[in-house]
Formats: C-alpha cells, structure tokens, sequence
C-alpha cells in the first residue's frame, strides 16, 4: 500500500484513514519483519522540535498517523489536509480485533502495576480471547529487561504496545528494535488507563 505522508514540523505524517492504517498493519505484521508506528499529536511534534532523536525516530518509523486535532488543523493550515483523525487508542483496539480474530500473540508493555493486565482483560470480556505473550507495567530494572524482551521475541509476540509516555516509549522501542523479532511495536502512550477504565 502506498503512503502519501505530509512534513508537519519537519515530521512526516501519514495521511491515512483508520481502515488503511489498519489494513497496512496486517500486511506489515505477516511480512516477517520489525515494524514501528507512532501517533503524532502537536505535543509529540513539540517535543521533537527540540529532541533532535525523538524526530529521527519518528521519521524512521514505518508509519506515523495522524493522532490529534492539531494535526489536522496544522494540515489545513499548510493545505496539505488529513483524511481523517487515527486516534492512537481506537487503532490500538482496532488492532487488538484483528489479533483475536487472526490468533497474532500479544504483548502488553507500561502503565502503573496492574493496569495493562487490567486493560487486556476488559477488551477480552467485550471482544473475545487474545493469545497474550506477556504483559509488564513501566516499571523495571535492566535485569527485568531481559527478560521482557526475551519474553517478547520468545512469545513470538506480532503486536508490541508500550506504554511509557512520549518520547520514552519510542526510544525504548527504537533502541531494542534489533533484539524483538518481526512485529509491529507501537506507543501507546496513556491508553492501558483509558483501556481499563481509570480515565
């Protein structure tokens, strides 16, 4: 599938409806390579005006949507126009679909203790069983670590949700890239809380 992306503050955006988003994570999860898709937002965009790493990341990664009304505004400022807003949460469960339906193994990374176990049980209740390959909170120390990823790649795991906060989950996510296997790993921000119904 062909991507048309517009520079927002030096970020390429993809400008991509949710239902080719998500149709370009299925071709991505089943190509056997590691794939990164982040959700730009204007406070994302901010940061990486000054994190000159955040924006190499960002501009590296296989897919970038667009994640918030001032992404679309700036859009229309600069007369290049977003077809629609791609809500990091609603794809993320858009995508959690596609992995109860297609048996992809999942793996939940971030949040407060609890919270992620929390959020993966709530979506499974209304929408059907997911192979989880593992679920951690934010919180570890480098031996933890290890371990994670080799959980993530042991558990062949398609999907990779961190939930950090930007820009900690991206770098997290470009720096171990090398060690998770051919999935899709994406940022997810505060999702698991709003997943489990703490916001």
């Amino acid at each position: 599938i062909t991507m048309i992306s517009h520079n927002i503050m030096d970020v390429h955006v993809h400008a991509v409806t949710m239902e080719k988003a998500v149709r370009h994570c299925v071709l991505m999860a089943e190509d056997g390579h590691f794939h990164m898709i982040a959700t730009a937002n204007a406070e994302m965009l901010m940061i990486a005006q000054k994190d000159r790493e955040l924006c190499r990341i960002l501009n590296q990664a296989d897919m970038v949507v667009p994640d918030g009304a001032g992404i679309l505004w700036a859009g229309e400022q600069l007369r290049c126009p977003f077809p629609e807003r791609v809500a990091g949460i609603d794809l993320m469960e858009n995508l959690l679909c596609e992995a109860a339906a297609r048996k992809w193994p999942v793996f939940f990374l971030g949040g407060a203790p609890g919270v992620a176990r929390e959020a993966a049980d709530r979506f499974q209740k209304s929408k059907g069983p997911l192979i989880i390959s593992g679920i951690h909170d934010g919180y570890f120390d480098e031996e933890d670590e290890t371990e994670i990823l080799r959980q993530i790649r042991e558990g062949k795991s398609l999907l990779l949700f961190v939930g950090m906060g930007v820009p900690k989950q991206e770098k997290w996510i470009s720096r171990h890239a090398a060690a998770f296997g051919p999935c899709i790993a994406m940022g997810t921000g505060g999702a698991f809380d709003v997943m489990a119904g703490r916001l």
